[in-house]
């Protein structure tokens, strides 16, 4: 099964956990049956290989997102890198030419999209597997997976089936509705758009060039900025006579807010919190350090992180976007391809980081030209490479880099270091980045 999996931008409906460079797919959340916790992403991409140990699986995501989907997914799983948002059709335009330029996947292959943050069960890819298996041999160029609404929701569209069969033609489909038309929906057997499909490969590739002057991937990557924002829906499939819908009655949660994704909690609480007897339906989620205390709360969720604190309704949870926006703040913690980092301390002329490098990953040989740093091995062996010269270090060792000096730290076990930036002008792009020859 070839499988593109959209990862979308960094949304704030999940604020304090989720920021810029930290996307809601990538919080660590669900509870494994080891007793660790894993992230939607990582959940998604084990759920398909449980399904398909074979399944090739592409990620359409930004630059922004490949170092978090590298740590948590590693090196093996392909991704389409956009080099900036443009909606959804060219995100999978070029996940397309992607798939048949670089990967070499046949046009006559089936390929399924969906969402990566969908909070489902195994029959979910399963049918994802018949949707692939439908798209194959289907007379019609889409197969959408319609999914059986549960409630009359406004927040979804409608695909109106032209019959109750498992597999129909669609009849029509219809916007995001008030409540009342939903439910006059539901007694038409409409289903919600999960924005689940499938297609060969060279319906899509066919698509792309009529609607975009390109010759293949790399060209098409090279113009990327310039194509006009527009989603799959309103480019593609409006347009498209021949759909089937096929339907989906599994368990399907979208959690795009911090009252869906407390419903999917197996505990009242992640990370240190107190919850007294009086708490009704409280969830706390913490990664800070210090514990939570709450007492004689009902329906709320409490969210502690770097980045900030929420204390919310649930149900006001959903509205939280306008606020968290008049928020500007340094970012406190990413993920990077080679591990991840969590800022302690900021101060007038200087900043504390904690770094937290991966057995046999280093950062990127750079140096600065306005900071001097330093680093404290806190925990772990490696080695650094601190203007040409590579020394050994371990717990307990300090190395200092003058501003100007080019440098890197290679991870040979776990490793732990607080680096101390110091200067006048303390900034992200302050980085130019070195080439190296290791042995």
């Amino acid at each position: 099964m070839n499988i593109v999996l959209l990862s979308g931008g960094s949304g704030k409906r999940l604020w304090p956990l989720s920021n810029d460079t930290r996307s809601k797919q990538f919080i660590k959340i669900f509870k494994t049956a080891a007793g660790d916790y894993e992230s939607m992403v990582q959940r998604v991409y084990r759920q398909i290989l449980s399904v398909d140990q074979d399944a090739a699986v592409t990620i359409a995501t930004s630059k922004s997102q490949v170092s978090a989907i590298h740590n948590q997914l590693g090196e093996g799983v392909g991704i389409s890198v956009e080099p900036c948002r443009r909606d959804t059709f060219p995100a999978i335009a070029l996940a397309a030419a992607y798939l048949h330029d670089v990967l070499g996947v046949a046009v006559c292959e089936p390929v399924v999209v969906c969402p990566v943050d969908p909070y489902v069960e195994q029959d979910y890819f399963e049918a994802l597997q018949r949707l692939s298996g439908r798209a194959a041999v289907s007379e019609t160029n889409l197969v959408l997976m319609g999914i059986e609404p549960t409630y009359p929701s406004a927040k979804y569209g409608y695909i109106i089936p032209e019959n109750t069969e498992n597999i129909s033609r669609v009849s029509m489909f219809k916007e995001k509705p008030d409540e009342d038309t939903a439910r006059e929906y539901m007694r038409q057997g409409a289903l919600w758009n999960g924005g689940v499909f499938a297609f060969r490969l060279v319906y899509v590739l066919q698509r792309a060039h009529e609607l975009i002057d390109f010759t293949d991937y790399k060209d098409l990557y090279a113009k990327y900025e310039t194509l006009t924002k527009i989603s799959f829906d309103y480019a593609v499939v409006e347009h498209e006579p021949s759909i089937e819908v096929m339907r989906f009655g599994g368990m399907w949660k979208d959690m795009g807010t911090w009252n869906t994704l407390t419903e999917a909690m197996e505990s009242a609480a992640i990370g240190k919190a107190i919850l007294n007897d009086t708490c009704e339906n409280v969830h706390v989620v913490n990664e800070l350090d210090v514990p939570v205390l709450c007492m004689g709360l009902k329906d709320v969720v409490v969210s502690a992180s770097p980045e900030g604190i929420l204390v919310s309704d649930k149900v006001q949870s959903s509205y939280i976007k306008p606020y968290v926006d008049e928020i500007d703040q340094q970012i406190m913690f990413a993920e990077k391809s080679w591990g991840s980092f969590r800022v302690i301390d900021i101060e007038e002329g200087s900043m504390t980081i904690k770094v937290t490098l991966n057995p046999g990953h280093r950062m990127n040989y750079h140096s600065h030209e306005h900071r001097d740093e330093v680093w404290t091995v806190v925990a772990g062996e490696g080695r650094t490479i601190v203007d040409g010269v590579e020394s050994k270090v371990t717990a307990g060792d300090v190395v200092r880099m003058p501003a100007g000096t080019p440098h890197t730290i290679i991870a040979d076990t776990p490793l732990q270091v607080i680096e101390v930036q110091i200067g006048e002008e303390i900034s992200v792009q302050d980085k130019k980045k070195l080439k190296i020859h290791l042995q």
